[in-house]
């Protein structure tokens, strides 16, 4: 019997969702006059990919999407966080939309409304038009500007019904590791580029906000960060300090700009690169913030690590204790700090975990069930932190579960596994995790009974 978890703190319109992103389960990558994104490509160079995996079917969600919708009604959950792929919607990166792409998402968002399911709309989740990238990418400003241009698209197709928007999801990964690290498309290590990269993608967020909120007045809009706590992995000198600028490059560089802070001169020192900056571009990243989204999988452990790339640290993650199938610590408390944190420090408004979620190796049993103890201990521990930091003050207004299905993990292709529900790749069967079932118990427990008419 599952011992119960003291969510009471919760609010009464709590948003109990889960959450995926279009190229990890779309599939039908040159269909109804999609074009090539920057990740069609990236899983084409030799080894960037585990397996040589690609996106290319995926979850074939492209065409299993009213079963998909079916699977979130079954769960019970309230609200669902979709991206929207920039390459179908406009193919050309700028340019006229694609008309078969958009109605794609219509019907996606009519049928969530249908099903008594709040959708809410990421923009931009990594998948840049090659066509783009061919001019430049993030590191060039018209990028930013391409952006925008897409979000008046889709906020004009989809804002009569979409409230609930996100401009960017977790830009650290899009400059830092995409352009620094290289392990995510485009590829790329030049610390330069890296730098030009991230401040256009804040500056497209802000001009995207902009967009939107002319497209769709009412919008509730919201950028999403994959952040974490920092401590040093030893108490010496070298070490705090190596803490102090891996909190810089993981967290402040991108909480901030968007605060109105500008980016932190600690950091521009240790990236030894000149911003891109124009007059007024500071209050552009700085648009108001309806809400905002934090995604949180992992605690950083950082020794000081003088040879590396910036931000000239390593982590060594913590010597004892349990970790997911991606060798990540787990910390539950860390999700309860940084949701005080981004209360306190930043004075956050409505706060969002909009990514939560762990990865093992899960097998259909004999009996056709997915028994996935340690995803639900994953699950239960989180909300129950998410509930502590309620208590203490943050103003948390609902959770995402990372993910609703199996899907294409990036470099990692299909090995690693964040699903509710598990995803066959052969035959495209869904099957519900316990780890699904536990949350559609805690959800049923939770919500509010309906009112007498």
């Amino acid at each position: 019997m599952t011992e119960p978890i003291d969510l009471a703190a919760l609010p009464e319109d709590f948003a109990w969702g889960v959450a995926t992103s279009a190229y990890q389960i779309e599939g039908a990558v040159a269909e109804d006059g999609r074009s090539p994104s920057i990740w069609d490509t990236f899983c084409r160079v030799p080894g960037a990919v585990a397996g040589g995996d690609t996106g290319d079917v995926a979850c074939d969600h492209y065409h299993r999407w009213r079963e998909d919708v079916a699977l979130m009604k079954e769960l019970g959950v309230t609200a669902y966080r979709f991206s929207i792929a920039w390459p179908r919607v406009v193919p050309g990166g700028d340019g006229p939309a694609n008309r078969a792409g958009i109605d794609f998402y219509d019907r996606l968002v009519d049928a969530l409304l249908e099903a008594g399911i709040t959708p809410s709309a990421t923009l931009y989740h990594w998948d840049l038009p090659q066509t783009l990238q061919d001019r430049g990418g993030w590191p060039v400003r018209d990028t930013a500007q391409h952006l925008a241009s897409y979000a008046s698209v889709a906020a004009s197709a989809l804002g009569d019904r979409v409230r609930h928007w996100a401009t960017l999801n977790e830009p650290l990964c899009s400059a830092w590791i995409g352009h620094l690290e290289g392990r995510m498309a485009p590829g790329l290590t030049d610390v330069t580029a890296a730098v030009r990269a991230s401040y256009h993608l804040l500056l497209g967020h802000g001009l995207a906000a902009q967009a939107i909120r002319a497209a769709a007045p009412g919008a509730e809009v919201g950028i999403v960060n994959n952040l974490s706590t920092v401590e040093p992995a030893t108490p010496c000198e070298a070490d705090v300090a190596a803490a102090r600028r891996a909190d810089g490059h993981t967290n402040r560089w991108w909480l901030d700009p968007v605060h109105g802070r500008g980016f932190p001169a600690d950091m521009l020192e240790v990236y030894g690169v000149d911003l891109p900056e124009r007059p007024g571009d500071r209050e552009v990243i700085a648009q108001p913030l309806d809400w905002l989204g934090l995604n949180y999988y992992f605690p950083l452990v950082v020794a000081d690590d003088p040879a590396g790339p910036p931000p000239f640290t390593r982590q060594t993650g913590r010597p004892r204790g349990r970790r997911t199938g991606m060798d990540w610590d787990i910390d539950a408390d860390g999700i309860e700090s940084l949701l005080l944190r981004l209360t306190d420090e930043y004075g956050a408004r409505r706060l969002y975990v909009t990514e939560n979620g762990s990865a093992y190796p899960d097998t259909v049993g004999p009996d056709g069930t997915v028994d996935d103890p340690e995803r639900v201990r994953y699950l239960e521990e989180h909300l129950a932190a998410c509930a502590r930091a309620v208590r203490k003050g943050a103003p948390l207004a609902g959770y995402f579960a990372w993910s609703l299905l199996d899907n294409f993990e990036w470099a990692y292709g299909y090995d690693k596994r964040f699903g509710l529900v598990h995803v066959d790749y052969r035959t495209q069967k869904r099957t519900v995790k316990n780890s699904g079932r536990r949350y559609a118990d805690i959800i049923r427990t939770h919500r509010p009974a309906p009112r007498a008419a």
